[in-house]
């Protein structure tokens, strides 16, 4: 009985050592291709834009409205001519992407630039759409720190050329938990990532280079 205890014990010490190394190596592997400065990146396909909560009156969380700032700034920049916007328009009540959509047109970013991807359920999702359906070959992610490390991992995972860009703009309500979340989806995507399976929707192709209006839905 002792010996089999033992050998729970040690499976159970085996198994949080893992949890936290997969977690280590996540951030490691992808920590130089977090940049603030694209001026030696070039050949840009799209800048993706990770959806977040938007509100009840439909305008985007401050945390979704400081990845969409990231991406204009880059936009503005030159450092890619079309946006992705990937989030969750699983309902009609709920529909992160023509929020996001709708703000980057308020500055005055042509509609024709701008896709929408509305079944980008998840990270991982978003990320395989963009390669599978946007044909997306080299690309910028723009979200949180926190979160970049699990994107772009997905990225090489998924043989993307792909570059982060921190939007950290303020303090966040709720941080600290989201930080240990992300934990637990650094691993859960770790796994993910060595079966490679299909997102949740594909469909047809709609090459990035091409008119961002095709996406839309109203």
């Amino acid at each position: 009985m002792k010996k089999v205890l033992r050998i729970i014990i040690i499976m159970i010490i085996f198994f949080i050592l893992l949890f936290f190394l997969i977690n280590f190596y996540v951030i490691k592997s992808t920590k130089n291709r977090i940049l603030s400065d694209f001026s030696d990146i070039d050949n840009v396909d799209a800048i993706l834009v990770l959806g977040a909560k938007v509100k009840k009156d439909n305008t985007p969380s401050p945390m979704l409205e400081d990845r969409i700032l990231g991406a204009i700034d880059l936009y503005n920049k030159g450092v890619a001519n079309k946006i992705i916007m990937s989030g969750d328009h699983g309902t009609k009540e709920y529909d992160e992407v023509n929020a996001m959509k709708e703000y980057v047109k308020n500055v005055d970013i042509p509609s024709s630039d701008i896709f929408m991807d509305h079944a980008g359920f998840s990270t991982y999702d978003s990320i395989y759409r963009a390669k599978a359906i946007f044909k997306v070959k080299k690309m910028i992610i723009v979200t949180q720190e926190y979160h970049l490390y699990r994107a772009l991992y997905i990225a090489k995972s998924l043989g993307i050329d792909a570059y982060g860009y921190a939007s950290n703009l303020r303090d966040y309500s709720g941080q600290s938990k989201r930080e240990v979340r992300e934990i637990l989806a650094r691993d859960k995507d770790f796994i993910k990532c060595i079966f490679k399976p299909n997102p949740k929707f594909l469909g047809d192709e709609i090459p990035v280079s091409g008119n961002g209006d095709i996406t839309n839905d109203k």
